[in-house]
């Protein structure tokens, strides 16, 4: 999930795996797969970087020094 601002402010975490497409307009659109749109604040550079980011971190597999001996 990545953290995203609404128009208002607020704050929204959405599903990186449900993006369908994102449109500057000059607001970004995000599209869904469910075809739901949300319009935020940040640009699409931006989004497409956390989407990155947590794609890496899911995809890096468990790691870290709070992990059981066995899974490190």
């Amino acid at each position: 999930m990545i953290e995203v601002t609404k128009l208002n402010n607020s704050k929204l975490w959405v599903n990186a795996d449900l993006i369908h497409s994102m449109q500057s307009a000059p607001e970004t659109v995000i599209t869904f797969t469910t075809k739901e749109k949300i319009m935020v604040r940040e640009p699409v550079e931006e989004i497409s970087k956390r989407i990155i980011a947590y794609h890496r971190m899911v995809n890096a597999g468990p790691t870290g020094p709070d992990l059981p001996a066995n899974l490190n």
